[in-house]
């Protein structure tokens, strides 16, 4: 009778442990996805930004405010510097998103509208979870390679359809944007797995100060700035929810439920863009701007349902 009772005591354990996986999958994916409709007002309020602001000017005044922000909190609540294995991968993230995502965008957006800067950043998820093989050694699932493919595919569709067969200036960049972007994602998301996620784009942004801070001098002395109430309010969201809280909230998701899966919550980001163009900016929609975005939303519950 003992032997039987010290057998089945593990059995009853095992049935009634909760699953920690799941319980920490739902807050991840909540704060990726608040991550992503940060981002989603990116485009719409660069364009205003760029009313008042020159490209390179805006870029760097709106690093260099982030980076304030980040300095403030960093400083008010005593917060060491990491340590110095990290710096590389904080360089990495200061490079990608720090610098290079908002500049080439930026400097696409001057030729090129939101809708469609938007579906070609669709392709950012795909890019992301590729990077994140190489590096973390993450192996999602033939389902997820299957999902993330065809949104890809719509994507790719897209541009080749809008551009007449013919990459513009303004893709280059964009293709540019997405490369960089997803490095920084994809080191972000590693490095928020051994310190919190606002620690790594906050010391990214105090990273960059020393090259910001002198480019956002020189980039307004060369590029007269004309405040306006769009200018101002485009440079305040970029600033703050696009550069430092939308940030935060999604390394902090992609530490909890993966790079590769949160990276494909990012399959939204083009329809919620499209979606601002037209409130915001009162940009008209071809057919297939809401037709592509809606094909890689669908793209998005294969690949949140399949196991990695």
């Amino acid at each position: 009778m003992k032997i039987q009772s010290s057998a089945t005591a593990p059995s009853a354990i095992a049935v009634s442990t909760p699953d920690l996986g799941a319980q920490r999958s739902g807050p991840g994916i909540l704060q990726a996805a608040l991550g992503v409709v940060a981002f989603s007002l990116t485009f719409p309020a660069t364009a205003w930004g760029l009313e008042g602001f020159g490209p390179w000017a805006l870029v760097a005044v709106r690093s260099v405010l982030a980076a304030l922000l980040a300095g403030a909190c960093l400083l008010a609540l005593r917060i060491p510097p990491p340590a110095r294995r990290h710096w590389a991968g904080l360089a990495v993230v200061a490079g990608g998103v720090v610098v290079g995502f908002p500049l080439l965008t930026t400097l696409a957006l001057q030729t090129s509208t939101t809708a469609h800067a938007a579906v070609v950043v669709g392709l950012l998820p795909l890019t992301t979870a590729l990077l994140s093989v190489l590096r973390t050694g993450a192996r999602p699932s033939r389902a997820f390679w299957a999902a993330a493919l065809a949104g890809a595919g719509a994507v790719a569709a897209f541009t080749v359809q809008q551009s007449g067969g013919a990459l513009t200036t303004a893709d280059l960049y964009l293709f540019g944007a997405l490369l960089v972007c997803a490095a920084g994602y994809t080191e972000g998301g590693r490095l928020a797995r051994v310190m919190p996620g606002w620690h790594v784009i906050g010391w990214a942004l105090v990273l960059c100060l020393p090259l910001t801070l002198p480019a956002a001098a020189l980039a307004v002395a060369l590029q007269p700035v004309h405040l306006t109430g769009h200018s101002v309010a485009g440079l305040l969201w970029i600033t703050a929810g696009s550069q430092f809280l939308g940030l935060v909230v999604w390394y902090r998701g992609m530490a909890a439920i993966g790079i590769p899966r949160a990276s494909q919550l990012q399959l939204a980001q083009p329809l919620l863009t499209l979606v601002w163009s037209v409130l915001l900016l009162g940009e008209h929609l071809t057919p297939a701007a809401p037709l592509t975005a809606a094909a890689v939303v669908v793209c998005i519950a294969v690949t949140q349902r399949a196991r990695g």
